[in-house]
This record gives C-alpha cells, sequence and structure tokens, in this order.
C-alpha cells in the first residue's frame, strides 16, 4: 500500500483538488435539470426537500466514495480488491461502472446540444427576431430530427474531454478543468447579478424562494420524495465512483468530511444561482417555468430573443451551461479512463482511444432515438431511447451503486465502519462521529431502498 500510495498522481493543490471534484458534481445536473425539476414540483418547497436529502444523504455517501478511494489510492475498477481482498464485494463494481458508460451515452449528446446553441447565439441566428415559444420549439426540433448535427456535436465535445484526459491528472485535468471552474463561477454571478434588474425578479424569486407546501398533496409527495433525492444523486454523480477517482488522488492534509461538505455546498450555490437566472427570466416574459427540458432549449430560447441584449444575454447563458457540462464530462472519462488503468494494466493513451470509441458507440443509438430510430418507444407511446437510458441510470444504477457504498462501508463484512472513520477522519478540519455507527448501518440503508422502490412506484403505478 505504501509504494503504491506513492507512486499514485496527485493534485498539485488542494484548489485543484475542490474545483475538479466539484466540477464532477457541478454540471447539467445543476443548470439543466434542477431547475426544471424545481418548477416541475412547485419551486421551492421542493428545494427544501432536495437539500435536506443533500444533508442527510449526499454529504455522507461523497464522504464514502472519497474515502475508499483515499485509502486504495484506486479507482472502483480495483478498490474493493484493495481494501477487503479475498471478500466478492469486487462483483459489485461491475454494474456500477456500467453507470459511468451509460451516463456519458446520454450527457455527451446533450452536452453537444450546449455547444450547437453556443454556436447558433454567437452567431446571432436566434436573436435577429423576438421568437414565440412556437418558433424556438421548431428550431429544437429541427435539431433533434437533424441526426449528422448532433453527432458532430458529440462526437467535437467527447474528442476535445478525453484529450484533455489524455495528459494526466496535472497537466491535462488539474490544467485545464482550473481555469475552466473559475470562468464558470465568474459567468454564473455576472448572469445571477443580471437577473436582479429584470422586471420579473420579484415574481421569480418568490415562486423559487417562498416555500408552496400545497404541492404536497397525499397523491403528489412521495413522487417529490422520490425526485429530491434521485436529483441530490444525479448532481452529485453518487453510486458510481465518479468522486471516488478523485479521493484517490487527494492528500490527506484535510479530513474527508470537511472536504465532501465543501463540494456540496460549492455544487447547490450553483444549482440555486442557477435557479436564480432562470426562474426572473420566465416571470420577466410571462413563461410557465416548469417546462422539463424545453425549459431551456424552447423556453428560455424564446426570452432571450425577445430582451434588451439578449444576443449577449444568451450566449453567456449557453457558454456557461456548455462550461459546466464540459467540466462533468473530463470528471466522469477521468473515472472511465481510472478504471481502465485499474483493470487492464493498460497506457492511458489506449485507454482514451478505447473508451471514446465505446462511448460514441453507445450514445449513437440515443442520438438516432429522436429520428432515424424514433419509432421505438422503451418507455411507453411518448418516450424515447434516451428515457430508458435516464431511467437505467437514475433510478437503478446510481441509488443501487449508493446502496453497495453504505453497506461495505458501515458493515464488518465489507470495510467495516471503524476503517471507513479512520481514514475519513484523517487531516485536518471536522471528523464524522463514531455517534452516527447506526446511522450509517440502519438508517441510510433504509432510506435508499426505500426511494428506489418508491421510484419504480411512481413510474409504474
Amino acid at each position: 500500500m505504501k509504494n503504491n500510495t506513492q507512486l499514485r498522481e496527485q493534485f498539485s493543490t488542494r484548489l485543484g483538488f475542490l474545483l475538479i471534484t466539484a466540477g464532477c458534481a457541478i454540471g447539467l445536473g445543476n443548470v439543466w435539470r434542477f431547475p426544471y425539476i424545481t418548477g416541475q414540483y412547485g419551486g421551492s418547497a421542493f428545494v427544501l426537500i432536495y437539500l435536506l436529502f443533500l444533508v442527510i444523504l449526499g454529504i455522507p455517501l461523497v464522504s464514502i466514495e472519497l474515502a475508499i478511494g483515499r485509502a486504495s489510492r484506486k479507482s472502483i475498477g480495483y478498490s474493493f480488491e484493495t481494501l477487503t481482498p479475498g471478500k466478492k464485494w469486487y462483483l459489485c463494481k461491475y454494474f456500477m461502472i456500467s453507470g459511468n458508460y451509460l451516463l456519458m451515452a446520454f450527457y455527451t449528446m446533450v452536452t453537444g446540444w450546449m455547444l450547437y446553441y453556443s454556436y447558433r447565439m454567437l452567431k446571432g441566428d436566434f436573436t435577429v427576431e423576438p421568437l414565440t415559444q412556437a418558433q424556438s420549439g421548431q428550431y429544437f426540433g429541427e435539431l433533434l430530427a437533424n441526426p449528422n448535427a448532433m453527432i458532430l456535436c458529440t462526437v467535437l465535445v467527447t474528442v476535445f474531454a478525453f484529450s484533455i484526459c489524455a495528459f494526466g491528472l496535472r497537466k491535462g485535468v488539474e490544467r485545464i478543468t482550473k481555469p475552466l471552474m473559475v470562468l464558470l463561477f465568474v459567468l454564473l454571478v455576472f448572469l445571477a447579478v443580471h437577473s436582479f434588474f429584470l422586471p420579473g425578479f420579484e415574481k421569480g424569486l418568490e415562486y423559487y424562494l417562498k416555500p408552496d407546501f400545497s404541492k404536497f398533496t397525499k397523491d403528489s409527495i412521495y413522487e417529490i420524495l422520490s425526485a429530491a433525492v434521485s436529483q441530490a444523486f444525479f448532481t452529485l454523480g453518487l453510486g458510481v465512483g465518479s468522486l471516488q477517482i478523485f479521493g484517490s488522488y487527494m492528500s490527506k492534509s484535510r479530513s474527508i468530511p470537511y472536504e465532501a461538505t465543501t463540494i456540496a455546498i460549492l455544487d447547490t450555490i450553483v444549482a440555486i444561482l442557477a435557479g436564480l437566472i432562470i426562474f426572473p427570466a420566465c416571470f420577466s416574459y410571462d413563461v410557465q417555468p416548469g417546462q422539463g427540458p424545453g425549459l431551456i432549449f424552447v423556453t428560455l430560447l424564446s426570452v432571450f430573443s425577445n430582451m434588451q441584449f439578449g444576443y449577449f444575454w444568451g450566449s453567456l447563458l449557453f457558454i456557461f451551461m456548455l462550461f459546466a457540462a464540459v467540466s462533468t464530462l473530463i470528471a466522469v472519462f477521468e473515472n472511465i479512463i481510472g478504471i481502465s488503468l485499474d483493470i487492464f494494466k493498460t497506457t492511458r493513451v489506449n485507454a482514451v482511444i478505447v473508451n471514446m470509441i465505446i462511448i460514441l458507440l453507445l450514445g449513437l443509438p440515443v442520438i438516432l432515438g429522436f429520428n432515424v430510430l424514433s419509432f421505438i418507444k422503451p418507455m411507453g407511446e411518448k418516450s424515447v431511447i434516451l428515457d430508458l437510458y435516464d431511467f437505467v441510470f437514475s433510478q437503478n444504477i446510481i441509488e443501487l451503486g449508493s446502496l453497495v457504498y453504505v453497506l461495505y462501508a458501515s458493515y464488518s463484512y465489507g470495510w467495516g465502519f471503524d476503517s471507513y472513520i479512520k481514514e475519513a477522519n484523517l487531516g485536518s478540519g471536522f471528523s464524522i462521529s463514531t455517534k452516527l455507527r447506526f446511522y450509517f448501518k440502519y438508517v441510510l440503508p433504509v432510506i435508499v431502498l426505500a426511494l428506489f422502490a418508491q421510484g419504480y412506484i411512481a413510474k409504474f403505478a
């Protein structure tokens, strides 16, 4: 283990670790998924539930992933074998690893959408004249019906992100992601400040921050709870080892609970500020916030086309979302490469080339599901192939993967709570109390299992 630790590449600075690990969590889950999920489930009342799950589930699970990564100095590809040799926990890794590929198969496509809209916004294609929502929807429909454009954009963002990972942790991932994340935060603050001057800011703020518990009916409460925990898992990238890989690179100078809380706070700030950007814009131009994914690509496109200097503000928004998406691509690609290096003992360049091809091939059915393969309805009459990928990942792999992490770190037939606490509390900063043993062993698993079951009930009842 000593030699393994010495050979493992580490971040050059703590800031690099925080920004890059937060970059894994900060992505379209914050700026694309969080606002429309919030709008769909009633605004700030949903935000409160989401924040609760972030504290009671998100931070503990982040700390477990980071602790396993730092203790083993391995990705999920070889961490179970390193920490508990001779035990069968390594069998769980295979479906958890598959989650990384499944996520990237559709996440690369959506990142490609961001590139497409950023390019056309910068060209001024969408702001020649004010657009109605119907016209904006037509533009989005034209993109979905054009497999060539989507494939090109997907290939461009995939090749770019993998190329950065090819240079290694410090020379590639850290060198590029740090300034990218700084620019992301600058753009975020700039756009949020601009929202204060929109005519609908007060109404948007009230919708977003004033709780409306009338949405919590007997029929909807379980669905809202399921959506909140799914969002907490999705936005932090839990259950598939995408945070664990950065734990394997981190130093032991800071306690893991301290770092996990910092990452969750950064992630939440971005999510909340994204809502402060989007909701005032919706209310300023009399647009219903809960519009699903089309909130970004249809609703806000119409908003910016009608806004003064909309060309400028719309370009900034889509560039900001592109940065957020690319930061997650780089982080998850680094995890996939780390897995390949640990399992197959190959070179980083070979791992980059092979995995890039695999992910592009896996993503092809998702792209074609909107056009050439649109006759395939895997989840019902109005569904597309993307819905199947998202359901398997969001409702199954990340929740079951999180359950595996909790059981592994809490019980003696796994790594054990004592081993987890010992590793997690190393370094300066606050620590996890041993009094939480009962919570980790019995409460956390029950919560995850209950919400996993409820997700199926909500989906198919």
